[in-house]
């Protein structure tokens, strides 16, 4: 085999660890469900909890990424603390040496490759259903797992023949340097852990070249200690257009990596002394002398870097914090139409992008909400200058909620193509009705100030009859509008709209009452025609803006509108 397929081949089995990985994690959130929300949206300010919580999340999907994605999208959301997200990343990092224990004691130990396809077999009915789909995607990629390092194991060649003797010199040559030689493998862990963007891929590779002998327990623990600092990367790159919360959490992960690497380094032959003391105590033999207790000496030193590290760090959270807003400090420059949870470049997990969509929605409602408001004010307003500025920022913000329509329009869009449950996806279904809504609303809200400005335009005077008449009808409106903002920021299942269909039967009924007494003024020249259709049309945009109030509270509760 040419050294060209080789090489293809190696990296068609990484791919296909890392495809299994994927797999796994993305099946595994679709079986948890509703209960790996719940757990997330259960976190406290208790660094402990969280440290839990992290760990827990980690083994469930088998992947510390996501877990660490979820926390930064999460403050990103506005529904988890800093401290509570740091916490969360210790946890994640504690739970990511799971992998190593099960790569060390399971893929080394005895061929797992050869279970793999009587797995997919058993695996491949299970797809077939509807109930069980999810089951039997997330045992292929368990067992595509375990084939990805079958064949990279074996593609990996006996280094101890006489053709690979320079191989040999020249890594030995690279670790020959002393305390420089460190510093090396830890730089090599950390670049091709970004470059491959999995430290648990990099992990996989690293304990395969210690299985054959290719680097010595020491370089393999600088290699691990590099790829600690490179999966940090990566949710780092991601939060570069995030705002600047999230920014902190994917810094925190950084800070966290980086200070446990530096302080191991310190300690570097102390510790790796005791790792192989503690390897020997549970039975291995010594891995600075036998290459196959190696593995399982890694896995070790993988675990106490992390739960060591987080020790350490938990009881210096606060200081963290303090750091990180130095390195991110607050500004007041941001675009005000800029979306303030959901972020280009930010990557959401499963049905854990419902939350920050959830959150842009209250604040669309919040706004489209401030955008009324100005209505009343420039129906009263006499002064044509402060009317003009105002009807102007009307127009901003009527740019501004078509924007956002399509930003959380599409973010949801994409969340769905994931794979979502069978009640997320009513959600998604939900709130892609509600955004729709709440852009109407912003529209209606423009219209009645062009209807205002038509009025003064024409030097159209209403009487005080009318313009009471008018009054009425805005503020029963705004008590449709306020009461749809709390029903937004509820949990939608706990919404009944009971109150939200009264306000807005009492819209309809005083619509229907000012149109009667409409017709009788005209009958009765009360005032001219044309100030009756600017009259009247007021009060119908009011209306119909109400119509629009009322759709959003019954997509929350599911009714058909």
């Amino acid at each position: 085999m040419s050294i060209a397929i080789s090489v293809l081949t190696f990296l068609g089995a990484l791919g296909l660890f890392l495809y299994g990985m994927t797999v796994m994690s993305d099946n595994l959130q679709k079986i948890a469900g509703d209960s790996l929300r719940s757990l997330l949206n259960r976190m406290t300010s208790n660094p402990f909890k969280g440290i839990l919580t992290g760990i827990g999340m980690t083994v469930i999907m088998n992947a510390s990424a996501a877990t660490i994605v979820m926390a930064v999208s999460f403050v990103n959301a506005g529904l988890l603390s800093l401290a509570g997200a740091i916490s969360i990343i210790m946890g994640a990092n504690i739970g990511t040496t799971l992998t190593a224990w099960i790569i060390s004691l399971l893929g080394f130990n005895f061929s797992i490759k050869d279970f793999c396809l009587p797995i997919i077999a058993f695996a491949i009915p299970m797809i077939m259903t509807k109930k069980y789909k999810a089951h039997g995607s997330f045992l292929i990629g368990f067992a595509l797992i375990f084939y990805g390092l079958a064949i990279m194991q074996n593609m990996v060649p006996d280094f101890s023949k006489p053709e690979y003797n320079y191989l040999m010199e020249t890594v030995g040559g690279m670790s020959s340097y002393g305390y420089l030689s460190i510093l090396l493998f830890v730089l090599i862990g950390s670049v091709v852990t970004f470059c491959i963007q999995s430290s648990t891929a990099m992990m996989a590779v690293t304990l395969v070249m210690c299985a054959k002998g290719l680097i010595s327990f020491e370089m393999a623990c600088a290699l691990c200690l590099g790829e600690n600092i490179g999966t940090t990367i990566t949710a780092n790159i991601a939060a570069m257009v995030a705002n600047r919360t999230a920014k902190r959490a994917a810094r925190a992960h950084f800070l966290f990596n980086f200070t446990g690497v530096v302080w191991i380094l310190i300690l570097f032959y102390p510790v790796t002394w005791l790792i192989r003391q503690f390897t020997m105590l549970i039975g291995f033999s010594d891995p600075a002398v036998n290459a196959m207790s190696v593995p399982v000496a890694l896995a070790c030193f993988h675990s106490f870097f992390n739960i060591a590290n987080s020790a350490v760090l938990v009881w210096f959270i606060p200081f963290m914090i303090k750091i990180l807003y130095k390195l991110v400090p607050d500004t007041d420059d941001e675009e005000e139409f800029r979306l303030k949870y959901i972020k280009q470049g930010m990557i959401s997990t499963g049905e854990i992008a419902l939350e920050p969509a959830k959150k842009e929605i209250e604040v669309f409602s919040r706004r489209v909400v401030r955008m009324f408001e100005f209505i009343p004010q420039m129906f009263l307003m006499q002064d044509a200058k402060q009317f003009a500025k105002l009807a102007e920022r009307t127009q901003k913000y009527e740019e501004i909620t078509d924007r956002m329509e399509v930003e959380i329009a599409h973010y949801l869009t994409a969340a769905s193509e994931n794979g979502l449950s069978a009640k997320a996806s009513k959600e998604v279904e939900a709130m892609l009705k509600i955004v729709d809504n709440l852009e109407s609303i912003g529209d209606s809200c423009y219209q009645l100030s062009l209807a205002i400005d038509t009025k003064n335009k024409q030097h159209i005077s209403f009487s005080q009859h009318m313009n009471e008449n008018v009054d009425r009808m805005f503020e029963t409106v705004k008590m449709s509008l306020d009461k749809m903002n709390a029903n937004l920021s509820e949990v939608y299942s706990s919404v009944t709209g009971d109150e939200a269909e009264k306000l807005e039967n009492n819209i309809n009924t005083l619509r229907d009452n000012l149109r009667l007494e409409h017709t009788e003024a005209i009958k009765n020249n009360e005032y001219s025609y044309q100030t009756g259709i600017i009259y009247i049309n007021l009060i119908a945009q009011l209306e119909k803006l109400g119509d629009y109030v009322i759709n959003v509270t019954e997509a929350i509760t599911g009714k058909k509108n």
